[in-house]
């Protein structure tokens, strides 16, 4: 009997896959050594829509505190702030995601999946239609994805592979509208008169909000009404 492939073996039988590593690979572990994270890599992604930017947070696996380590701009937009609530609405979502798909042969290069729509998700979203399939991708074309350039996206893809080779399960990807500090927060209160999306906006700000004061990620889970709490 052959022996079974692991995760990390599979994805490199792609070719654009195996091309990532070629080019990225050397200067990725280059960046970690330099951050202090480059044993048993642990990732946490956080985007944020008004800025268009897509943070990327490392730390080894022993250790508690992460370290920014990449700031990516979003290559291309859609929608306005505020959740996916339908199909074909061209929003990018907002909310706590993790990525549940590497796909090494995407149309947009190489795309990382998130697990859109999640329970919080389903209880404000059209229950018939709420839309899917959003991912983190290459190229600069999106309907509510994130877009980062195929030259960006195979750096990212081969983190999450190392993340993922090194035991991490599953990799947060939070999504917020914008920052959630101060400033961020007044901004977004001029943006509607929607009391239930000024609600939600609140909540997202109580689990953004932990974390920018100690770069420390806090176990969530999804409640009574899709509210996020901190465990």
């Amino acid at each position: 009997m052959l022996p079974q492939l692991s995760f990390k073996e599979t994805q490199l039988g792609h070719s654009r896959v195996k091309t990532a590593y070629q080019e990225k690979e050397q200067s990725l572990k280059a960046l970690l050594r330099a951050k202090h994270a480059d044993s048993r890599t642990t990732l946490y992604l956080r985007a944020f829509k008004r800025e268009q930017i897509l943070e990327v947070w490392a730390k080894e696996a022993r250790k508690d505190t992460y370290t920014l380590l990449k700031t990516y701009a979003f290559c291309a937009s859609s929608g306005v702030l505020g959740p996916k609530l339908r199909e074909g609405d061209l929003q990018i979502p907002e909310g706590l995601y993790t990525i549940n798909h590497f796909n090494p042969e995407s149309k947009f290069h190489l795309s990382l999946g998130l697990n859109y729509p999640n329970a919080s998700d389903r209880f404000r979203a059209d229950a018939r239609k709420p839309g899917g399939e959003i991912y983190i991708h290459g190229n600069c074309v999106t309907v509510g994805c994130i877009p980062l350039t195929d030259d960006l996206i195979k750096e990212l893809y081969v983190l999450a592979i190392e993340a993922r080779h090194d035991g991490q399960s599953a990799i947060p990807v939070h999504i917020f509208p914008a920052r959630m500090d101060a400033d961020g927060m007044r901004f977004l209160q001029t943006q509607t008169t929607d009391k239930a999306l000024s609600a939600f906006w609140q909540n997202l700000q109580t689990i953004f909000t932990p974390f920018e004061k100690t770069h420390k990620l806090r176990e969530t889970r999804i409640g009574k009404n899709g509210i996020y709490e901190l465990v």
